[in-house]
């Protein structure tokens, strides 16, 4: 009798583990294929469409074929080596404050306040810049399209900082200090280091997240079908020209619109490769 029950309760164990596997598989292709599936059907109709003047001309005048995206894809590298400047370090300070010295409840009040800028709409964060730039200014500019990326990645970068320096062993804080260093030599010599892939994964990753994010740059920086020099003047950028040429009512413009839907996935995809890549080797490292 009981190795009857021994055996049901096998057979049931190794049904449920069967059934769990095969959802879990299930659920592991849907999302795989999810992603393949977007991937695959921006190469059909957008690689076709790739051409050497994609890169290297200006867009063509309304109504004619041809041209390029190349003052968009300038625009897009201004606006994102903008929004480092600017939100990388204010991010990068307050991890290392939140990490190292935040045990009170202020610290609570910012990694409070840092959770809810996270999750404030992007467009919202787009009227807030216009408001506070573009406003005072009179006009759209590159400077206000960096800013609002800019504040988009202040709060990623804080808790991505912090939680890599957070998985920096005690050890290795304590043993710097016992060999007489102060605190704050300890974070910059011994912490700091230890973190760096990290934290160079996680403002990668940041980066990523913000690269195509259309609506706080159509209040900001809008757009220009023209070189942009400086930074007071409106630039193009990827995201707003295929949202641009996505609803125009030329085809021309629909292909280009593929063309550059698969440019920014791809860079996007490659610095995920790559951040993915110095994690895990961080983690074999620490290994």
């Amino acid at each position: 009798m009981a190795n009857g029950k021994m055996s049901l309760h096998l057979i049931r164990r190794k049904t449920v583990n069967a059934v769990m596997l095969s959802l879990t598989g299930f659920c592991t292709f849907i999302a795989t294929g999810t992603l393949l599936y977007i991937l695959g059907y921006l190469f059909v109709h957008g690689g076709k469409n790739l051409s050497w003047d994609f890169f290297t001309k200006l867009p063509a005048p309304v109504g004619e074929t041809g041209g390029g995206m190349a003052n968009a894809i300038l625009g897009s590298a201004k606006l994102l080596a903008l929004a480092m400047v600017i939100g990388v370090p204010i991010g990068f300070l307050g991890g290392v404050y939140l990490a190292e010295f935040g045990g009170n409840t202020f610290a609570y009040l910012v990694r409070y306040v840092t959770d809810l800028l996270n999750g404030v709409p992007s467009i919202v964060i787009g009227i807030f810049a216009y408001t506070l730039v573009v406003l005072p200014q009179g006009h759209f500019s590159t400077m206000a399209g960096g800013l609002a990326l800019s504040i988009m990645m202040i709060p990623i970068a804080i808790r991505s900082s912090e939680e890599f320096l957070r998985a920096v062993p005690l050890a290795l804080r304590e043993g710097a200090m016992a060999l007489g260093a102060s605190k704050s030599k300890a974070i910059l010599t011994v912490v700091i280091p230890a973190a760096k892939n990290g934290i160079m994964t996680g403002i990668m990753l940041n980066l990523a997240r913000v690269a195509g994010e259309t609506a706080p740059l159509i209040f900001t920086s809008l757009g220009n079908r023209f070189w942009s020099p400086g930074w007071e003047q409106p630039t193009a950028s990827l995201p707003v020209m295929i949202y641009t040429y996505a609803l125009g009512p030329y085809e021309d413009w629909h292909q280009q619109a593929w063309a550059a839907g698969f440019v920014l996935l791809t860079l996007i995809l490659a610095v995920n490769i790559v951040a993915r890549f110095i994690l895990s080797r961080q983690a074999h490292v620490s290994r």
